[in-house]
């Protein structure tokens, strides 16, 4: 028997079984796709207090993310980075004096070791923007792959003990009077198995509310609002490593951001939503949208014909009766049930990327209270996989070094995706020829195998979109090959998965 099953392999989920497996809880996480495989992996990709929340005098919620900025980009390294944000001014739709006196909180909230503090610009005729903007602000916040983010804190929870199931769908949970009887059916092989646990978690996202209707039989304690957020990629529309802060007339605001090398990134919309979210998908509306501000903002025009990539995100944001989508808190709760002194259940409502360590820390601290040999808290101060290295420069020299017949773009990308992991990924290699077929945009079959073996990889989407963002890169008829080379390694795997069981 588990003490803790997990229902949910998004970054809440994965958190609270890293944490919780690090106290030395026995952690089983149960994920019906794969992990990250929803809004995890569809954020704006960043890592920030959420300056625009001042505005709503959530001064603690800002001061908590802002705090966390930091505990992240000392513990994720590699996957999380300083970004410089340009806010150019418009004085129709905040006054300059709103501006200084949020990004003073902003830089004075809380302490600062990494980060530069904020500044005001004046913009000349080479910038970016049209013409008639000519002066605006600068301040920092963060770059995350957020779907690294989770898969990390998954193999962290596994070095620590869990069990993680990805596409293994809970379909029915049933609460005995000490434990929990939870059935598990596989999405591939549609068998069903039953695992019990001492308590069951509830962090599946945008369907926390609907696993109380079919899975749970237990009644919701809070609501969600599902709002989506979609964003665009096209090619990079300037040339600069810094992002952009774009106001507009609905007191909205829209982010530009530099992506993968070539792109520029440019979200988020916040359309409510009443559909399933596994079904929804950026509307024209937004296109249109996310197209008219940056070509009110920006010199260089883009239309849908530049558009390259496009993706949507459901935010389980918790309901507050706020009026409008934009407005709903981000914040979140944690709700204990144990009706009748029966199995407890704990279930996660809201939250968001940055704060999701915090989330963990506050629902395993919970969850303590019902196994009095729980550990102390830990996650603070430990890099998560790949990440225990001082800074990017000296890991860089030492692998150029080490591998120094591999292409140095190769191993960049693979200091922001792997860190210290990276020597995992060339196990073995001592030339490019020992790395196996190359698939295409900078890809191996030895990460393809690193991946499968280590990061629950099974299919295209997952190495492309999930793992990386290669997607981006590679052509169909490269993405045909790899979908060949993952089924290879696969068959090869299970053949000897099979005579070791023999053996």
């Amino acid at each position: 028997m588990h003490d803790l099953i997990v229902i949910g392999g998004g970054i809440n989920g994965c958190g609270i079984a890293n944490d919780a497996a690090g106290r030395g809880l026995k952690v089983l996480l149960c994920e019906k796709n794969d992990l990250a495989s929803s809004t995890s992996s569809n954020s704006t990709k960043l890592i920030h207090g959420g300056l625009r929340y001042l505005e709503h005098y959530k001064f603690k919620f800002v001061k908590e993310a802002l705090a966390e900025r930091e505990v992240l980009l000392r513990n994720a390294p590699h996957i999380i980075w300083p970004l410089r944000f340009i806010l150019p001014h418009k004085p129709h739709l905040r006054p300059r004096w709103m501006i200084l006196a949020g990004l003073f909180l902003y830089d004075h909230l809380t302490k600062r070791t990494t980060l530069q503090k904020s500044c005001g610009v004046t913009f000349n005729a080479n910038s970016p923007l049209v013409n008639d903007m000519t002066k605006g602000f600068e301040y920092s916040d963060g770059w995350v792959d957020d779907a690294r983010l989770v898969v990390l804190n998954a193999m962290s929870a596994e070095k620590n003990g869990a069990t993680i199931l990805t596409h293994s769908d809970c379909i029915k949970a049933i609460r005995k009077k000490d434990y929990w009887e939870v059935h598990l059916k596989n999405s591939a092989t549609k068998e069903v198995t039953i695992e019990t646990s001492k308590m069951l978690v509830n962090a599946a996202g945008p369907w926390v509310g609907d696993l109380f209707k079919t899975v749970i039989d237990v009644k919701a304690p809070q609501n969600v609002r599902l709002v989506k957020g979609s964003h665009i990629v096209v090619p990079k529309i300037y040339d600069h490593e810094k992002a952009y802060i774009l106001q507009n007339e609905d007191n909205r605001i829209v982010f530009i951001i530099p992506y993968e090398g070539e792109f520029s990134l440019i979200g988020t919309t916040d359309v409510e939503v009443k559909q399933d979210p596994s079904t929804v998908h950026i509307s024209d509306e937004e296109i249109d949208y996310l197209i008219e501000i940056t070509n009110k903002n920006f010199k260089q025009k883009i239309a849908r014909s530049d558009i390259v990539h496009v993706y949507s995100g459901v935010r389980p944001l918790l309901d507050d009766e706020s009026s409008s989508a934009q407005t709903i808190t981000r914040d979140y709760t944690l709700e204990i049930d144990k009706a009748n002194n029966g199995a407890p259940l704990l279930s996660v409502f809201g939250g968001k990327i940055t704060t999701y360590r915090k989330l963990a820390e506050a629902a395993t601290n919970k969850i303590s209270e019902f196994f009095p040999n729980t550990g102390p808290s830990w996650t603070k101060n430990i890099a998560l996989p790949g990440g225990d290295f001082e800074n990017k420069e000296t890991l860089r020299e030492q692998l150029y070094s080490r591998y120094d017949w591999l292409e140095q773009h190769t191993l960049d990308r693979y200091i922001r995706s792997y860190g210290t992991l990276t020597h995992k990924v060339l196990l073995g290699c001592c030339s490019k020829s020992d790395m196996g077929q190359h698939l295409g945009a900078d890809l191996y079959q030895c990460e393809v195998d690193y991946l499968i073996d280590n990061e629950w990889a099974t299919c295209v989407d997952d190495i492309l979109w999930r793992r990386s963002k290669l997607g981006l890169k590679m052509t169909p008829s490269e993405q045909h090959c790899l979908s060949k080379a993952i089924k290879n390694s696969t068959d090869i795997n299970s053949a000897y998965l099979q005579q070791e069981h023999i053996l």
